[in-house]
C-alpha cells in the first residue's frame, strides 16, 4: 500500500508543495512517490479489447483519465489508464489500478472516496479533490454505468 502525505500549497503546480514544516524529509519522501507514478505510471496503456471502457474529462482543470478493464470470471484480469492532467490525477488512476487489479467487481463497487483518498495519503484541497478521484469515477462509470457514478461523486 502507497501512503502519501502531502500538504498542498500549489507551490510547485503539481497540486502539492514543499510541506514547509519539520516533516520536511518525509514530505520529500512522500512528493517523490507521486512523482514517480506521474511519471512513470503503473498500468499504463490501453486495452483491446476489453470487457469495458470509459472516459471522462474534470471540467474545473482539464484533467483526463480513460480506463480499460478486461474481467475473467468476476475478477479484473487486466486493467489499464491513459489520459493526461496534473500529478495528482495521473498518480491517482496509477495507485487505483494497482488496487483493484485481482479484485472482485463487487469488490471495486465497495471502494469509496475514502479509501481510495486513505490508499493516496494526498491531503488536498476542495478544489482538487475532483482530480483525484476522477479514476475511480470513470472506473465506476464502466462497471455501473455513467448515471450511478454521476450520482456517487455528485457534490464533490
Amino acid at each position: 500500500m502507497v501512503r502519501v502525505a502531502l500538504r498542498e500549497t500549489g507551490e510547485t503546480g503539481m497540486g502539492f508543495g514543499n510541506g514547509g514544516g519539520s516533516d520536511a524529509g518525509a514530505d520529500s519522501i512522500y512528493r517523490e512517490i507521486i512523482l514517480e507514478h506521474y511519471h512513470h505510471p503503473k498500468n499504463r496503456g490501453t486495452l483491446d479489447p476489453a470487457d469495458f471502457s470509459y472516459e471522462d474529462v474534470n471540467p474545473l482543470c482539464g484533467d483526463e483519465v480513460r480506463i480499460d478493464v478486461r474481467v475473467a470470471g468476476d475478477r479484473i484480469a487486466d486493467i489499464k489508464f491513459s489520459g493526461r492532467g496534473c500529478a495528482v490525477s495521473q498518480a491517482s488512476a496509477s495507485i487505483l489500478t494497482e488496487m483493484v487489479e485481482g479484485r472482485t467487481l463487487d469488490e471495486v463497487k465497495a471502494i469509496g472516496k475514502d479509501e481510495l483518498l486513505d490508499e493516496i495519503g494526498i491531503p488536498i484541497s476542495p478544489a482538487r479533490i475532483k482530480c483525484a478521484l476522477l479514476g475511480l469515477k470513470v472506473l465506476k462509470a464502466g462497471i455501473y454505468g455513467v448515471d450511478h457514478a454521476d450520482a456517487e461523486f455528485d457534490g464533490v
